[in-house]
This record gives C-alpha cells, sequence and structure tokens, in this order.
C-alpha cells in the first residue's frame, strides 16, 4: 500500500524581486495531520513562500501540489476555496464589522428564497467557533472593541470556518495572553487528530520544538535542514538559521547607568488605566516594564509620549515638567517611542525606506532661511544610520518599506529614533516577530544607546528578555506598579508572581 499524498509539496519554488532572489529551488512537504515548524531569520524566505501558497503571490518557477493535484492559486479565494487557510502575523479584519461579519464575509448564510442574510443561523455558526476557539464573547461584538489577542482569535475561527485543511499560522503568539496560548496550542492538537496538515511560523524556538512534528529551517532562501522536530536541539537549530553558534543570547554590555534622573513620573494616573504611577528613569538606565496583557504598559508608554491624556500627576524630562506638551514637543524635547504596532503606527508603508528613517529628523537637515533640506547631508545621515542598524544590504533606501521583512522593517523604525539622538526612548515590544539573529543585532543598538547615555524604558511581555537586558524592571498589575527589582534580585517566578490580577493570587 502506497503511502498517503502529502497535504502540501513544495517542489523547486523560485521567487525573486527586483532581480534579487528571495526563494531559491526549496522543496519539501507536510503531511496530513502532522504539524510542522518553518523556522528561520528575517527575509530568509518563510513569509514569501507562505504568501505564495496562500495565493497573494506567483512563483517564478517550481510546482506545488494539495493532496497529490497540482495546486496553484492565483488569488487568496483560489486558497480559500482548496480549504487552505492564513492566518496572517499582522491581522486582516475589518475593525468596523461584528465578528460575524469579519469570519462569513465571503459566505454570508442567506434567508430562504430571499436576498437577506439570515441574522440567525450567522450567529449561530460564530457563536460555536468561538467556543471552539475560547473567545467568550458575542458574535455582534465589533472588531474595532477587540484587544489585540481576541482580534487573533477571531482569524483563528475564520480559518475553521471553512473547515481548512491545511493551516498557515503565521507568528500567531505573538499577541496573545499565557491563557490565550494555551487556548491555541490546545486547539492545535485537537485539529492535528482531524487529519488537519498546519504551518507553524515562529520565532520562540521552544513553541516550535514542543508543538511540532517536523522542522525546516530556511536561510538566505534555501532550506538547510529539515526533518522530525525530536531530532534537533535549541542550539543546532539556532545554529542552522544564522550560520554561526550564538554563544550568548544578550550582549555584554559596556557601561552602567548613573544617579543622575532624566523621564521622571510622579503619581500619573488616568481612570481605568494607570492609577499613581511613579516610576525615574536615569541615565544611562534600561529600566523594564513587565506585566501581563492589560496591565497598562502600553497605555503609560501613550501617556509619557503624550499621545493619551492624564487626569493627574506629573511627568518632567530631564528636570523641567512636560505639561500638556504634544508628541512634535515631545519630540523636540528628546522623548522618542517605538510603539508595539510597526505597521500601523511606526510606519508609513508604501514610503521609502529612506523617507521613513528621515521622518522624524527632516527639521536637523534643513537650512535657514528658506528650510529646504540639504540633499547631500541628508544622504550622508541616512547611509550612516542604515549601517549603524545593520540593515539588510539588498535593501535599496529607495524601495518602499513595505517590501522589507518584518525584522528589517523594525530596523528602519528603530533608525528613524536613533537619527534624532533621543534622550529617552520608550520602546514596546521592539523585538515582536524578530528573528533570533536580528533581535542580538536590536539588543545591540539598544545596549549602545543607553551606553550613550541616553535612558531606555523597555516594555517585553518576555522576562528572559527583560533580565537579559535590564539594570532594572518594574511589574505593572491592573494599572499599578506592584514590584520593583533590581538586577541582583531578578527573578522570573517573583516577576510572575507580581504580575497577577490579586484576586487570581494563591
Amino acid at each position: 500500500m502506497n503511502p498517503p499524498a502529502a497535504a502540501v509539496e513544495f517542489d523547486a519554488i523560485e521567487k525573486s524581486f527586483s532581480g534579487v532572489p528571495v526563494l531559491r529551488g526549496v522543496s519539501f512537504g507536510v503531511g496530513a495531520g502532522r504539524t510542522l515548524g518553518l523556522v528561520g531569520e528575517n527575509g530568509a524566505g518563510k513569509s514569501t513562500l507562505m504568501n505564495i501558497l496562500g495565493g497573494n503571490l506567483r512563483p517564478d518557477s517550481g510546482r506545488m501540489t494539495l493532496a497529490g493535484q497540482p495546486y496553484a492559486p492565483a488569488v487568496p479565494t483560489d486558497a480559500a476555496r482548496a480549504r487552505v487557510a492564513f492566518i496572517h502575523q499582522e491581522l486582516n479584519l475589518f475593525s468596523n464589522l461584528t465578528i460575524a461579519e469579519n469570519i462569513f464575509l465571503a459566505a454570508l448564510p442567506r434567508t430562504a428564497g430571499l436576498p437577506l442574510v439570515d441574522r440567525a443561523a450567522l450567529r449561530t455558526r460564530t457563536d460555536a467557533l468561538l467556543r471552539e476557539v475560547g473567545l467568550a464573547v458575542s458574535p455582534d461584538t465589533r472588531v474595532e472593541t477587540l484587544s489585540t489577542g481576541e482580534c487573533q482569535l477571531v482569524e483563528i475561527a475564520r480559518a475553521l470556518s471553512i473547515d481548512a485543511r491545511l493551516i498557515i499560522f503565521d507568528e500567531p503568539t505573538t499577541s496573545l495572553s499565557a491563557r490565550e496560548t494555551a487556548t491555541l496550542f490546545a486547539l492545535m492538537r485537537q485539529l492535528r487528530t482531524r487529519g488537519v496538515a498546519m504551518i507553524y511560523i515562529s520565532h520562540i524556538i521552544e513553541h516550535v520544538m514542543t508543538h511540532c512534528d517536523d522542522l525546516v529551517v530556511l536561510r538566505d532562501g534555501r532550506v538547510v535542514t529539515s526533518g522530525e522536530s525530536s531530532a534537533f536541539t535549541i542550539e543546532s537549530i539556532i545554529a542552522s538559521m544564522v550560520g554561526r553558534s550564538l554563544d550568548r543570547l544578550y550582549p555584554t554590555r559596556s557601561g552602567a547607568p548613573t544617579t543622575q534622573a532624566i523621564l521622571e513620573v510622579r503619581q500619573v494616573t488616568q481612570p481605568h488605566i494607570a492609577h499613581r504611577i511613579d516610576l525615574t528613569l536615569h541615565r544611562g538606565e534600561i529600566l523594564g516594564l513587565s506585566g501581563l496583557m492589560g496591565a497598562g504598559r502600553s497605555e503609560l508608554a501613550r501617556i509619557l509620549f503624550g499621545l493619551d491624556p492624564h487626569t493627574s500627576g506629573e511627568i518632567a524630562l530631564d528636570g523641567r515638567p512636560l505639561g500638556a506638551a504634544s508628541p512634535r514637543d515631545r519630540i523636540a524635547r528628546g522623548l522618542a517611542f517605538l510603539t508595539e504596532d510597526r505597521r500601523h503606527e511606526g510606519l508609513c508603508l508604501d514610503a521609502s525606506i529612506a523617507d521613513n528613517i528621515a521622518l522624524v529628523s527632516l527639521r536637523q537637515h534643513a537650512r535657514p532661511p528658506l528650510r529646504l533640506i540639504g540633499r547631500a547631508t541628508w544622504r550622508n545621515a541616512i547611509a550612516t544610520i542604515r549601517d549603524a542598524v545593520r540593515l539588510n544590504a539588498t535593501a535599496d533606501v529607495a524601495r518602499p518599506v513595505k517590501t522589507l521583512s518584518g525584522g528589517n522593517q523594525q530596523k528602519v523604525v528603530l533608525a528613524k529614533w536613533l537619527l534624532a539622538r533621543p534622550s529617552v526612548l520608550i520602546l514596546d515590544e521592539p523585538t515582536r516577530g524578530v528573528d533570533v539573529g536580528a533581535k542580538f543585532e536590536l539588543y545591540q543598538l539598544i545596549l549602545g544607546l543607553a551606553d550613550s547615555g541616553s535612558g531606555v524604558l523597555l516594555i517585553s511581555s518576555e522576562i528572559e528578555e527583560l533580565i537579559g537586558l535590564c539594570d532594572r524592571v518594574l511589574v505593572m498589575s491592573q494599572g499599578e506598579i506592584r514590584a520593583e527589582f533590581s538586577r541582583a534580585s531578578f527573578s522570573r517566578v517573583a516577576m510572575l508572581e507580581a504580575a497577577l490580577p490579586r484576586e487570581n493570587r494563591t
């Protein structure tokens, strides 16, 4: 008896952009009822390959088969009809529509004999899917009211709605809480027993090792190794991804924080968001801000940058109160903010790499009296900062920033702020969705900024990252600072305990 055909098979897939090869003869298969972990650095070709599978791109050469039959989707709807679901890292929902409308947008149930939507059937079907993914909200809830993690679960529910036989998960846990992540992995185990094939893309190698049957490592558009995940170690995967071993996940810092306060927050309060927040950031210090999803960390960062209001309290930068200063004024005073959502809040996706890097600092390169941009000075500054952040050497700064990988996009956002030479840089999840090699380079830039005398406020959901980089860590829960840890007292268990809402503690 012949073994069953693979759920999907890639055969010598090639793809180039503007003459630059991105995929180079990629070949591998995914078996029915198996989960394959696809790993590699940003720019290795993972997203390009999955966009070909999902019908968003066409390969230059090579072929694919689905359940043994030729498969060549021209558009995403072709993939959906073939029961291939793609859950993107960047969410793809209509915020003004309800959950039910988003899930069944392409196949709304109709009232028999009438051109009307059967609302009762729509709610019933949606409710069943939401229960399956563990999201306890009404099908009539508008997506704009959901958290990022809840939106990710809606995306998964939409994949289940087409009875997918192949599901692509692209960094699915980056926006999920610990509880939602556990729900996702339980759901993946159920799907495996039904015979659903899954491709799981993640930079969290521990998740890949634990939850994937097989593993494929891409580097520079090529498959460099593959096999059952049990045959690999974390160290061997990292070495395959980057082409070298990383002796340390976190660089060694050469400097040390001073005792000079540069950012002072006193009794800052905003109802239901932040309550009597006190913190001090010193020159040359990396101060971590830990906490669970919904603790108020990102909201506090937005208040500090002037994007959101606060009803009481004071924020001072370099000894001078900021008052009601606008974000523009705060930037001029030396404050910078790298937001959690780089695509929607940190980048102009259709603009060039160079324009994005120069966005904050254009005034510095404008010559009086007409305030014209000094082109030569501007180009030199762009080239210098591009080299400093180690932006992909093949990335022409005139090309749109949207064509870059996630890690290189993050480097562009960081370059934009570094070019402005901030005295305080607020970083909200700066390495989310970034591969281990690019993370190391971002860590070096963050440490270098602190060593130069700037203060860094680092918000991260990864406790190991905070422990590896920070001089001190504050833990937020329910809008309050609940604990402070110095480097000598860092404890993963104690930090998690402090982050738990009071009613959930044992």
